[in-house]
């Protein structure tokens, strides 16, 4: 070593430098969204069929004519009342609801005092012309898609609840770390560039999330409100100790209010079509949603009546309180105090029931909006990460197990909400625990699904069920046209279109899938740069040879 070397201080290496904001809430971006993506695009996408679920149902139960007017509400809840009587006469509770525009049925439960296990209700579906029970295939209709978006399924519902809400918890932070990524987000949704891999990949997740981000915002933290009980129980238990104050809450968030004490004595119900002819004229007279009934056949009846959602930006509850034994109102709750019109307004928010046709469809293609920005960011990080694979051939486990994952979850979903609708058509009328083996029908093509992506090449397989979702979507309308007497066109010249308009949206979902497939089988990955220090070692190897 040199003199000169020895007086001249070493250089310090650069210390490294602390990520920043941004990179520390992209990481954070990435990965709650990956952790929890394929159970969030399950239950955005289901909760998403669920905006049409009363629709939904009507397809899945061909049986019933087409409605061609909403029946009096009146009429049918006395209806009810004489069926209930001699099917549950011993029961200290019947709830039922009401048909409307949407739902062409009377849905009921009630309380068993003689059941030996749970907590005793059964339910059963009527039809509202008769008062008799459906004479239509056992399903349940599109509430499996509502009910599966938060409670899930296989598991105990309260546990499908606590995971729905980490899962919310996860969208909620991925939505707030991403806006604070992407500086330029508002102006990204202007440029969208088609060909170009994982910045067009990036683009279409800009877009979608800039689309619609107040409304995933609003329905990420509403969904957590309509739980909060269950989320944070505390407060409420704090602020409410005695059983009068808890039966006062209890009146404040819901109709079912807690039933007197019977007497003992013997007392025929008052007419039910008078106390709801009482509803309708101060709501309307398709506005009654349900009638809850508590002790029915003891003087200590009493019979509430509720209002329905038309018109309602709220889920706040009103109704009107009846005697049962005289048909005398009581009381009328109609206004409720601001923390629980907060919630309620939340509530209503996030389910929609308010909403007209027009409005329903915005809401439908908004939330399929949010579901598309959920699959992208889970294509997006196989996509950023397969261009910095040694050997893009040869991934290593866990990236071939999230691309897989994602093919299925993504792709095999659609399948398997198509199969359930398809063995809707085809399991065999008489067949015992039918409306279980749809279920059961779904979950079994969405698992073969990703035995499927996991045995074929990654392309191969978005592929193969690209195109299988497109056929078992497209091909609904000709197995209803083959199974039952409402094929789409008869559907169309009836003006059924609740038949019509489903089958429709059924094709357009098939057109997607195609057009996706298509966009699949045509991409071809760009080659990758040779890097700049690898070009120069080729050269000077090719010179020193």
């Amino acid at each position: 070593m040199s003199a000169l070397d020895k007086a001249t201080p070493a250089k310090k290496a650069p210390e490294k430098k602390a990520p920043g904001i941004r990179q520390t809430m992209s990481d954070l971006h990435i990965w709650a969204g990956l952790l929890v993506g394929w159970l969030l695009y399950a239950m955005f996408l289901t909760g998403t069929v669920a905006y049409f679920r009363d629709e939904t149902s009507q397809w899945m139960r061909p049986e019933l004519p087409h409605q061609a007017q909403v029946p009096d509400p009146a009429v049918v809840a006395q209806r009810m009342v004489g069926t209930l009587s001699r099917l549950a006469p011993d029961s200290p509770q019947w709830s039922f609801g009401l048909p409307d525009e949407r739902n062409n049925v009377a849905n009921a439960f009630w309380r068993n005092p003689k059941a030996t296990s749970g907590r005793g209700f059964e339910d059963a579906t009527f039809d509202p012309a008769t008062g008799a029970k459906v004479a239509a295939r056992d399903t349940l209709g599109g509430e499996f898609f509502y009910r599966f978006h938060f409670n899930f399924h296989y598991i105990p519902v309260i546990w499908g609840r606590w995971l729905a809400g980490l899962c919310a918890m996860f969208m909620l932070v991925a939505i707030v770390s991403g806006v604070i990524t992407h500086k330029k987000i508002f102006i990204d949704f202007f440029t969208f560039r088609w060909g170009k891999g994982q910045r067009s990949w990036l683009d279409a997740h800009n877009a979608l999330s800039v689309f619609g981000l107040p409304f995933h915002l609003m329905i990420t933290y509403s969904g957590l409100v309509t739980l909060m009980f269950l989320y944070m129980p505390w407060s409420s238990d704090l602020a409410f100790k005695t059983p009068v104050e808890r039966r006062a809450l209890t009146a404040e968030i819901s109709a079912f209010l807690p039933p007197a004490k019977p007497t003992g004595q013997r007392a025929e119900l008052a007419p039910m079509a008078g106390m709801v002819q009482q509803a309708q004229q101060r709501w309307g007279h398709d506005n009654i949603s349900r009638v809850v009934v508590t002790n029915p056949g003891d003087a200590a009846a009493q019979v509430v009546v509720v209002r329905g959602d038309v018109q309602r930006a709220t889920h706040s509850p009103q109704y009107m309180v009846f005697e049962g034994a005289t048909g005398k109102l009581d009381r009328i709750k109609d206004k409720t105090g601001a923390a629980a019109q907060t919630r309620g307004v939340l509530y209503a928010l996030h389910l929609g029931r308010f909403a007209d046709m027009p409005l329903r469809w915005l809401y439908f293609l908004v939330s399929l909006a949010g579901t598309a920005m959920v699959g992208t960011g889970l294509v997006l990080w196989t996509v950023k990460r397969r261009a910095k694979l040694p050997d893009p051939a040869k991934p290593y486990f866990g990236f071939r197990l999230v691309e897989r994952l994602n093919i299925a979850a993504i792709a095999g979903l659609s399948i398997a909400m198509a199969g359930m609708l398809w063995a809707n058509r085809l399991l065999p009328l008489d067949m015992a625990e039918r409306s279980a083996w749809e279920i059961h029908v779904f979950f079994i093509v969405w698992g073969l699904t990703l035995l499927w992506a996991m045995a074929r090449p990654a392309k191969r397989a978005w592929i193969d069920l690209l195109w299988a979702a497109t056929a078992a979507l497209a091909l609904l309308p000709l197995v209803n046209a083959l199974t039952t007497e409402r094929p789409l066109w008869r559907s169309i010249a009836q003006g059924d279109w609740v038949f019509a308009g489903l089958e429709l949206t059924l094709l357009a979902l098939a057109a997607l899938h195609a057009y996706l497939a298509v966009r699949t089988a045509r991409h071809q990955p760009k080659a990758r740069p040779v890097r700049k220090a690898a070009a120069v070692a080729t050269l000077h190897a090719g010179e020193a040879s």
